[in-house]
């Protein structure tokens, strides 16, 4: 990373004010975003027109929805490097939630592709938008050692805590082990609502004195104020950890490992999704919940 150049491919609400924290700590951050839109409220960041034209920074970061995304905006990209390959020691850095597995094979893609010179590095987040915007994220890294230590200094400018967690795919079952703990402690967390609610118990005062014990938690920290409150506007979308605990699962499966946690965690998840909450924030699962009770509630609200 001698020259500080970063691509940056996917500015929602989480790349945006992780490219913005880039640029901030001194890289030249070039661009790419379906919608043109988001340059609006990023002007230290340079719009590049295609993916491709993203070929020669020394690092290109993808911050999309899963990794199929990834794979169809990185073709024009493999395919520029199959005509004239990168410079040696180029990286792609995948940053969104994506299986462990089929990330090492996108690796092999893109070794075949680059004609080894170029490197596939995952390093999923955990923290949030207000983690992306604070530059306070956790940043869990699965790469070979010299390269995690040439991309260190990037990962610090957009987290805090930044480890690395072994070779390809590492980072990304750390991410999925991180999101079988929020999703399990969440939907605990709105069970436990939902039923003081439902017996005449004000949910704040609980979560208050939960929070000076045993359970007190970061979980109940950040999403407890929004299960307590009904506000599911989204800070992530809910559906996002249903495929997150998809990659548990998978990973359990290969490991030979039990999860009974995460397999009831998915099916809640999966109803979550068929009762079209999906787009609302992770705490809607408190809704979900209501949902299947039998004493109905009034619905929640999204503001």
């Amino acid at each position: 990373m001698t020259g500080k150049h970063v691509g940056f491919v996917g500015l929602g609400l989480m790349g945006a004010p992780m490219a913005a924290n880039i640029a901030k700590a001194g890289w030249v951050v070039s661009g790419w975003n379906r919608s043109a839109k988001a340059f609006k409220d990023l002007p230290m960041v340079q719009c590049a027109a295609t993916v491709a034209d993203l070929r020669d920074e020394e690092a290109i970061i993808f911050m999309l929805p899963d990794l199929p995304y990834i794979e169809e905006a990185a073709k024009a990209l493999l395919e520029s490097w199959r005509g004239a390959p990168p410079k040696p020691g180029t990286a792609v850095v995948i940053m969104s939630s994506v299986s462990p597995t089929a990330v090492q094979q996108f690796g092999q893609t893109v070794h075949q592709a680059s004609s080894g010179n170029a490197i596939v590095v995952d390093a999923p987040v955990s923290g949030g938008t207000a983690g992306a915007r604070e530059g306070t994220l956790a940043i869990m890294v699965g790469a070979d050692e010299p390269h995690f230590a040439a991309l260190k200094p990037l990962f610090e400018a957009m987290g805090t805590t930044v480890r690395r967690m072994g070779p390809l795919g590492s980072g990304s079952l750390a991410k999925a082990c991180n999101q079988l703990i929020v999703g399990t402690t969440t939907a605990a967390l709105a069970e436990a609502a939902e039923l003081a609610e439902r017996s005449g118990m004000d949910v704040e005062a609980l979560f208050e004195v939960l929070s000076g014990g045993l359970a007190a938690s970061r979980v109940l920290d950040n999403v407890g104020p929004r299960l307590a409150a009904k506000d599911y506007a989204p800070t992530g979308p809910a559906k996002f950890m249903h495929k997150d605990l998809g990659f548990v699962i998978d990973s359990a499966e290969a490991a030979g490992s039990a999860v009974p946690l995460a397999t009831a965690a998915i099916g809640l998840y999966a109803e979550l999704k068929r009762q079209g909450l999906g787009d609302q924030d992770l705490a809607v699962v408190r809704q979900t919940i209501a949902n299947l009770s039998q004493t109905p509630t009034a619905t929640s609200s999204s503001n």
